[in-house]
């Protein structure tokens, strides 16, 4: 039996700022986006849109009423969530209308919740072949305006249907792991932003690559080149290649062109969308999949995930025989060419918003934001859903 990937679907609002006009208006050369941090666009979410209703619309694609039955666990990683308490999985489970005998949870540990949720549910389905489980990752990436990470915001998320004898991406059971306590990375409970060491966070990020790639070669006697591809968790498109570079080094040029082509076409879609976070590896494994024509059935993809504070993990997954027949890249492509840009002044202003924090009732519009499921009011502190 083989467990891994049956579907793979990412969301993203429809409002962006292009980095261009951006770098324009803060006084800074826009080379220092494009090319220094290899970033084009960054999504913007209206007010109708939070990690739980991002999240609905990834999964909405994918989840169909025959398999919101078969669903036993509906994961949730996330670092962008409102309540200290309930769960946003718990909402995710009613807007998909799936089975009421299901376990929904949130995950979080930074920019690795996703990876903790997607091998809990491969270990589930080693015991439960017949059923599946949906995992999520789902984030918005604030930083501040005018600050040193606003170029790195971003919003969206990746749903992940997880089941035996899978369509996309069947996962090898070949993890390595590492943890160490670290603060290059961390958004205090009072904090609405978050707080980085913006050098010390890329160090320890490549770090750890490097630390836990030795031993995941070491345990697993691969190397560079049983891989067709690597994907990275991306805070911007760069990072993924900063850790790769000194690896390659000695490594002959067959393997390192192969590897860092491939890299080129993992980043495709974080250059438009910017950071999502607990999202962001599996916007790689999207992108690589959607752009990459020569893929083949059988071959070997690599994966870094990576939450600041940190924890780390590097584990592979092969092609599925017809993955490419279970891909949605017209859809993916399709929304990112229907979104709106954003002029400075009302991303500024878009920004500066927020919900009430009194409990008072707050009615959004409706007919402003086209996605299908969207944030509709909140009335007592709580808030309300509508799948149109």
């Amino acid at each position: 039996m083989t467990i891994g990937i049956d579907k793979l679907h990412f969301f993203t609002p429809n409002l962006y700022v292009d980095l261009v006009p951006l770098a324009e208006a803060r006084g800074t050369d826009p080379d220092k986006y494009t090319i220094g941090i290899g970033q084009n666009k960054m999504a913007i979410n209206p007010l109708s849109q939070d990690t739980v209703s991002i999240a609905a619309n990834a999964a909405l694609p994918i989840v169909s009423k025959e398999e919101a039955e078969l669903i036993d666990m509906v994961i949730l990683g996330t670092e962008s969530s409102f309540d200290y308490s309930k769960s946003g999985a718990t909402y995710i489970h009613q807007l998909l209308g799936i089975q009421p005998f299901a376990k929904a949870i949130e995950i979080k540990q930074a920019c690795y919740g996703a990876t903790a949720g997607l091998l809990m549910a491969r270990d589930y389905i080693k015991s439960h072949p017949d059923r599946k489980v949906l995992v999520i990752g789902s984030d918005i990436a604030r930083y501040g305006l005018n600050t040193a990470g606003e170029v790195t915001q971003g919003a969206g998320a990746v749903a992940m249907l997880v089941s035996s004898n899978p369509s996309i991406l069947i996962l090898e059971d070949d993890s390595v792991a590492m943890t160490e306590n670290v603060f290059d990375f961390w958004r205090p409970a009072y904090s609405d932003t978050a707080i980085v060491d913006g050098k010390f966070s890329n160090d320890v990020y490549m770090s750890f690559f490097k630390n836990i790639w030795e031993e995941y070669s070491k345990r697993n006697n691969l190397t560079f080149e049983d891989f067709e591809a690597i994907c990275f968790h991306l805070p911007y498109s760069k990072m993924g290649k900063k850790a790769l570079l000194p690896l390659l080094e000695s490594e002959t040029d067959e393997t390192s062109e192969r590897l860092l082509a491939n890299y080129a076409h993992s980043t495709l879609y974080t250059k438009e969308i910017g950071n999502i976070y607990t999202g962001s590896l599996y916007l790689g494994l999207c992108s690589l999949l959607d752009h990459q024509s020569n893929l083949k059935a059988g071959q070997r993809i690599g994966l870094f995930s990576y939450g600041s504070g940190a924890v780390g993990e590097f584990f592979s997954g092969r092609l599925a025989p017809n993955f490419k027949d279970a891909l949605l890249s017209s859809e993916h492509q399709q929304l990112l060419a229907e979104r709106t840009e954003l002029s400075i002044s009302d991303y500024e202003e878009l920004f500066s918003g927020s919900l009430p924090k009194d409990g008072s009732t707050f009615i959004l519009p409706t007919s402003t934001d086209p996605a299908p499921i969207i944030l509709e009011k909140l009335t007592g502190h709580q808030r309300h859903y509508l799948r149109k």
